[in-house]
């Protein structure tokens, strides 16, 4: 994959991007949609493959992007194809960064340092091009505003931003409740944006749990004074741990 083109976890990235702030909108869910858009992506390039709602690696050979073929190679050591939800849910630490880094290094944002409460460092990231950002936005206004089933990469990107909630980001207010409805509606464009999209709900949901195996599962009954198995807490999903993803993502 030549470098001459963004990849959709920098488009996303990108337009969640307050040209005003510095800031990313959306922070937590833009962590899911950024995994999502991984998947998405090497999709793109024909390395993976929906297969019902999970991800199976048909092509392991690397794209030539250092963040995408960590992902690639996390997924070909599973041996067997994963859950869109569960991959997606799974620890993310640092991805966001990852990318923020990666776009800094390319020129196109830049890092600006600054304190919160005048003692805590903080560092806001400014676009040094918002002709890019704006050629990304032109894309999805044109398919919200025409009607006309937009390309694959751009439906993706569209039922992303959805997915993570950058729609009243985009386009807030009463005034932008039909171009969000219709962002909504892109959707269906993309059959793997599509399953990825649902995939990054689903876990804000909370159905990326992993469900774990209690003493119904078993058959067996707890002895006397066994303690019962933990559960999660309300509104708070169980997650798979992968902490070698983790890490390898991160760095």
């Amino acid at each position: 994959m030549g470098r001459s083109r963004r990849t959709l976890p920098e488009e996303l990235l990108l337009l969640a991007l307050d040209p005003a702030t510095g800031t990313t909108a959306q922070p937590q869910s833009l962590d899911l949609g950024l995994a999502g858009a991984q998947l998405v992506e090497l999709a793109l390039a024909g390395r993976i493959a929906p297969d019902g709602d999970r991800i199976a690696v048909v092509v392991p050979r690397p794209t030539g992007d250092p963040t995408l073929d960590c992902a690639l190679e996390l997924l070909r050591r599973r041996g067997a194809p994963v859950r869109a939800v569960h991959w997606i849910g799974g620890p993310r630490l640092g991805l966001r960064q990852v990318y923020l880094t990666h776009l800094e290094r390319c020129g196109m944002v830049a890092a600006v340092p600054g304190q919160m409460c005048g003692v805590l460092p903080t560092t806001r990231y400014q676009a040094t091009d918002n002709e890019i950002s704006r050629e990304i936005r032109a894309r999805l206004d044109s398919a919200i505003r025409t009607g006309v089933p937009p390309d694959p990469r751009t439906a993706a990107l569209a039922a992303l931003a959805h997915a993570v909630g950058l729609g009243k980001h985009l386009y807030p207010g009463n005034e932008g409740r039909s171009s969000r409805s219709r962002l909504r509606d892109l959707i269906r464009h993309d059959p793997m944006g599509g399953l990825v999209a649902h995939a990054v709900m689903d876990v804000q949901n909370g159905a990326g749990a992993q469900p774990r195996r209690g003493p119904a599962a078993t058959g067996r009954q707890p002895g006397p004074g066994a303690r019962p198995a933990p559960q999660p807490a309300r509104g708070v999903p169980m997650q798979p741990h992968h902490g070698s993803m983790a890490r390898a993502v991160a760095h």
